[in-house]
Formats: structure tokens, sequence, C-alpha cells
């Protein structure tokens, strides 16, 4: 098993019995997940691998914040303490934590119907109303970054008001990527797709470089990574909202926008607009967020989605291709939104 856990070291920390089997989780991209059987229980041990969220102050914080919404009801999976009360092993120089198995699994938005759409808005929005009960209140936060939609390098830092892309910098990164695609050898359907995506994305650029919105709105505590695979479901319920690694203050309505472009995309690039009126509407209810809000918050996730080359970057410079099936959706939702702008912001707001 690659990068096996210190298993035994762990089960005596937190006085969990004998291993029996681990196996890996292999849906996240940053962080490792284990699926761990011992003779006392079900466990899911997650590594905390990611240098950006592995710091164990931070961790712990995040353990608080779950804790206390658990308390008030939100279904999500605290970690359970060790003998030493913490939250948080160290071992090695690694962080990890314990947290119970919960029976379920991840629903996409197709697989929801439209009230469970709704339910899912209005789970965020008791994300949020409950996040700002439990948190202290401050301007700034630690680095918390936004949804999987974005690249762990280029997220921004929780806390502040972001500013929006900058279309010349993104200009340059265009070039720089489609010569990467020249000297990719040999040349593949990935390569093709990515040239033809670069220059479209380039050509909308130059027509709306105008439109670059102003800084972010209203900040607040969020999630920060709010996806289906971070959402487990049970009995076509939601059973627990897990990896709350990204845990910081953002600007929320924006938040409620990039969750919803990733759980409804289609896999041709467009968005089923029915489910996230019925979603948004929810959301907008269940956190008292304005339709003046989320406006704002879709025209900046606009904005970010069309200066967005994260799949690409990670292709071609790190030479790391798990993200790869999400391109082709991804990369045509751009330009349909694009196309849909006035469709795309009523479904949010009306």
């Amino acid at each position: 098993m690659p990068h096996a856990p210190p298993l035994g070291a762990l089960l005596r920390q937190y006085a969990a019995g004998s291993a029996l089997t681990c196996e890996p989780v292999d849906q996240g991209l940053l962080n490792r997940g284990y699926r761990l059987s011992t003779t006392r229980g079900r466990y899911f041990l997650k590594h905390h691998f990611d240098p950006e969220t592995a710091d164990p102050v931070a961790i712990a914080r995040q353990h608080r914040a779950t804790q206390r919404l658990a308390d008030l009801g939100v279904p999500v999976a605290p970690p359970l303490p060790g003998t030493d009360g913490r939250t948080v092993a160290v071992i090695a120089g690694h962080a990890y934590a314990l947290h119970p198995w919960i029976d379920g699994r991840h629903r996409h938005g197709g697989q929801l119907s439209t009230a469970q759409c709704a339910r899912l808005g209005a789970l965020l929005g008791v994300v949020h109303a409950s996040l700002e009960r439990v948190m202290p209140t401050q301007r700034r936060a630690p680095r918390a970054r936004a949804s999987e939609a974005r690249s762990p390098d280029e997220r921004s830092a929780g806390g502040a008001r972001p500013q929006s892309a900058d279309p010349s910098a993104t200009f340059a990164l265009i070039d720089h990527l489609l010569a990467q695609v020249r000297r990719h050898r040999p040349c593949d359907a990935f390569d093709e797709l990515a040239r033809h995506r670069l220059l479209e994305r380039r050509a909308l650029l130059e027509r709306h470089a105008d439109r670059r919105p102003p800084q972010g709105g209203s900040v607040g505590w969020v999630h920060g990574d709010f996806h289906p695979f971070n959402l487990l479901y049970r009995d076509g319920e939601p059973a627990a909202i897990v990896d709350w690694d990204r845990l910081g203050v953002q600007p929320r309505a924006e938040e409620a926008v990039r969750a919803a472009v990733i759980f409804f995309v289609r896999p041709i690039g467009t968005l089923d607009l029915t489910k996230v009126r019925s979603y948004a509407r929810a959301y907008r209810r269940t956190a008292g967020a304005t339709p003046a809000e989320l406006t704002a918050a879709v025209h900046r996730v606009w904005w970010e989605r069309l200066n967005d080359f994260w799949i690409l970057r990670w292709h071609y410079e790190r030479g790391d291709t798990r993200a790869d099936p999400q391109f082709p959706a991804a990369s045509a939702l751009a330009v349909w939104w694009t196309r849909e702008y006035e469709s795309v912001r009523e479904a949010f707001v009306g």
C-alpha cells in the first residue's frame, strides 16, 4: 500500500484496537484518506499531507468548528479524540486525524431531484449561518482556498476580499500553455482540445476584458470546498459534510455559486438551470443572502472561470493527469456560461 500510515503508533494513540484492514480512499486530489477497520470499529483515517493544509494548529481549529457544528445539528463527522484529548496526531512530522466511518455515497446534481437540490442549497445556507454563530468574528483568517474547481496554487487567501483575475496575466498564461501544448509529443486528443480551448478563451477574454469585476463582496466563514466528493448521502439525505481543510473567511455567496457550478454542470459543459434555481432559492432563504449578493457572486465566479486554467497547468507543468477527466466539461462551461450569462444570473436570483 503506497504511503502506508504508521498504524501501530496511531491506533495506540487513539486506543482504537488493532488494525484488521486499511484501504486507501482515492477520491481526494491533495490529502490522503484510508478506510480503516480495527478490532474496535470502522474509521476514516486522514493523513493531512498537503503542506498548505497540514498545520496541526489549523487542523485543530477545523476540528473544533466541526464539533460545534455537530452540536447545532449540522451533518458533519467530527474527529475522535486521542488518549491525550487531542484530535490531531503528529507522528514523524506528519499530521493525522481519526474520524468515525460514515456509510454513504456521493451524488452529483444529475442524481438529485429538484426537491433534493433545494435541500442541498438550504444545507449550505445552514452551514454558512451556523459558522457565523460558532466561529470568531474577524477580518482575516488563516490561508484558505476556494472550491475544487480552482487550482490548489491559485486559490485566494481566506479573510481578504480577493482581487479578480487580471486579463493581461491570463493572456501571458495562455501563451505559456500554448507553447507547452506545442512541445508535447506525441500530440494526442487532449492536446488538440487544450489548444482549441486556449485559443477560444483568448478570443473571449479579448471581447470581455472590460467586464473585470471589482473586489469580492461581504465575507464570512465558509466550508471552502463544498462539492459532491465532500458530501455523503444516505437514504437520499445528506449524512455528512466532510473535508474541512479549507475552512476560512471568504465571500460566502461565491462559495454558493461555485458549489452549484460543480454540482449542476452537465458532461457537455452546460448547467441544469432548473436545479440551480431550486438550489439558489433555498440557499438565499436559509443564508439570508440577497439577490444583489448572488448577482455579484455570479459575475465574479464567471470571471474566475473565464481566467482559470488549473487543469491544464497540472497536466503540462506537473505531469499530473488526475484532473484531466474534468477538463472537457469545465472548459466548455466557460464558453456556454459567457453566451448564456443572463440566463445563469436569473437562475441564481429569480
